[in-house]
């Protein structure tokens, strides 16, 4: 079965959605989007703390869309604008959830999914060790550690990542990133 876009997007909306939205991921598009979401978080959380991180790791998704996202297999050329990604904010169970997808190169992929395998291994001490060590030498450890923004999502979910990669074509998959906040 090939990758669908549309059912992946529709799938990704479940639970009681706060925002979601499908397209071009812009430096104006990500500081609108969190105009609103603190807003909407106001009147939705009362805890500030779970307020707080859930706006954290909006930041830091949105931040890694923005700078991580590849250019678009053939198939979507002129059908979305470049720097194309989805992302969806929803309410769930026990918490709230922020999912993010977009293409990545094949090439990219083992690399991401070692990175992310080693930060969901890690303790909190050790997470936050590594975010330590990354923030002070601008580079990767040689333990495989992953970019500041991923290690920092980590640390503030307890470690609550869930991604998978979904092949799309031989040059492309798509990733999609799971985040879970415990708290009301």
């Amino acid at each position: 079965m090939s990758f669908d876009l549309e059912a992946c997007y529709t799938k990704m909306n479940t639970g009681k959605v706060l925002l979601a939205y499908k397209g071009s991921i812009t430096s104006e598009l990500i500081t609108n989007i969190l105009g609103v979401v603190e807003t909407k978080l106001h009147t939705t959380i009362a805890r500030s703390s779970v307020r707080k991180r859930i706006y954290n790791v909006l930041v830091e998704s949105l931040q890694n869309l923005y700078h991580h996202i590849d250019d678009l297999p053939t198939a979507y050329n002129g059908s979305f604008d470049v720097n194309f990604g989805i992302f969806v904010i929803a309410k769930c169970e026990d918490g709230f959830r922020v999912s993010t997808g977009n293409f990545v190169r094949k090439e990219k992929v083992k690399k991401l999914n070692e990175r992310l395998t080693k930060i969901r291994s890690l303790h909190p001490e050790e997470l936050k060790e590594l975010y330590k060590f990354v923030l002070n030498n601008q580079q990767f450890s040689d333990k495989g550690g992953g970019g500041l923004g991923l290690i920092d999502i980590a640390r503030r979910t307890d470690g609550n990542i869930d991604y998978r990669f979904e092949h799309y074509d031989e040059d492309f998959d798509f990733f999609h990133l799971e985040i879970y906040i415990l708290g009301s």
